[in-house]
């Protein structure tokens, strides 16, 4: 059941805070089936800033959300109840006290027995949610949507930045590696030793030319393996051509369409999704009329429906 009442069409009044789809705006995810929360953070960039913004444009893109999903047939906001919990209070000077107040807030929304759906923010960010979540679930089966492999080892001698979460998660026993598919991979790399720790662990890849060759409904086909344990969604909205998706902060050409991307996190219905997140939309860099940000409202949409049928 919705919490209550709103309008789809509606839009922020000056004084008035913009919400996620035009939710109500809750201090506390007591009592909710989704929590979504804004996280403000963009210290683990390597190339361009920005991200730290995104959640303030997907909010204000996200207003004209309306609450039918008429490809897979529900209605999210009458079946869960879902909030906007605010922004977690970054620490912008510091990415380890980051972590921690984002690992404490996403504990307190995993004991209220919430799913965290959570909007960057850079892709540093993923971590401390997945210790919260994993906390809860045990290791993670994962859905990973990026134009990048992020499981690097080090960047500038830190072992904590955009480019290492999922590394970091299965060293933490955070992740399931041989449950964990990356969707969308391309762009130059450093090398072929790359993916010797996607080798060493078994994750699979499923690089941008097996979604164009193979198509959408071939890698939807791959997600079924993950059936029957926890998983968990993130999606670097570079994971999208920049064509479709420009704002961002290390874009990758020849990505996924917005179509696509819509078709492929349609394909989670059959998994049991316990949290996500959509990072990495950096607004200044984006185009006439915000389109990034409209994409990344878009999928947080699709996201909550899917999680909306499992319950």
């Amino acid at each position: 059941m919705e919490l209550e009442p709103r309008n789809p069409f509606a839009s922020p009044r000056f004084g008035q805070i913009a919400t996620f789809m035009l939710l109500p705006a809750v201090s506390s995810p007591a009592g909710l089936d989704v929590a979504l929360i804004g996280v403000p953070y963009d210290g683990g960039t390597s190339y361009r800033p920005g991200a730290r913004f995104g959640p303030r444009a997907v909010r204000e893109q996200s207003s004209l959300i309306r609450t039918w999903n008429p490809v897979l047939k529900v209605h999210p906001f009458q079946r869960l109840r879902v909030a906007d919990c605010g922004d977690i209070d970054v620490v912008p000077i510091s990415i380890e006290r980051t972590f921690e107040v984002i690992t404490a807030k996403m504990n307190e929304v995993v004991a209220a027995g919430a799913m965290p759906l959570a909007v960057g923010g850079d892709h540093s960010v993923t971590l401390p949610i997945l210790r919260s979540v994993a906390r809860r679930h045990g290791p993670l089966g994962i859905v990973h949507f990026d134009a990048h492999p992020d499981t690097w080892d080090e960047y500038f001698g830190s072992k904590f930045f955009h480019g290492t979460p999922f590394r970091r998660g299965v060293e933490e026993g955070l992740i399931d590696p041989r449950r964990m598919i990356q969707v969308g991979i391309r762009g130059p790399l450093y090398g072929p030793e790359d993916f010797a720790f996607h080798d060493q662990h078994g994750i699979e890849v499923i690089r941008i030319e097996a979604v164009k060759e193979q198509g959408t409904a071939w890698v939807a086909e791959r997600f079924r393996r993950l059936e029957g344990g926890p998983v968990y969604c993130s999606f670097d909205i570079d994971a999208v051509d920049p064509a479709f998706a420009p704002g961002t902060g290390t874009p990758e050409v020849g990505g996924l369409t917005s179509y696509e991307a819509l078709v492929l996190v349609r394909a989670l219905a059959e998994l049991n999704i316990v949290g996500a997140d959509v990072v990495e939309v950096a607004p200044q860099w984006d185009g006439p009329g915000q389109v990034t940000a409209l994409m990344a409202a878009n999928l947080m949409f699709e996201l909550v429906s899917v999680m909306a049928l499992r319950r």
